[in-house]
């Protein structure tokens, strides 16, 4: 996901993508753990989404606190 994808999400659909990205990457933990995952990029990818993520989060919170 890139910045202006996330950025046009309402902050419910963020969360929800939040939620669903943490799944997977407990998943793609856990596959590495056994030798199964293939592609171990993913969990940097997954991971640097989140935080994108949540830093829009942020914003919008500070933005309305202001």
């Amino acid at each position: 996901m890139n910045i202006k994808e996330i950025r046009s999400l309402s902050t419910t659909e963020l969360n929800d993508q939040v939620v669903t990205l943490k799944e997977e990457l407990f998943n793609l933990r856990f596959k590495q753990a056994t030798g199964q995952l293939e592609n171990g990029s993913r969990m940097r990818d997954v991971k640097k989404s989140i935080a994108r993520i949540k830093t829009v989060i942020t914003e919008r919170q500070l933005s309305e606190a202001e």
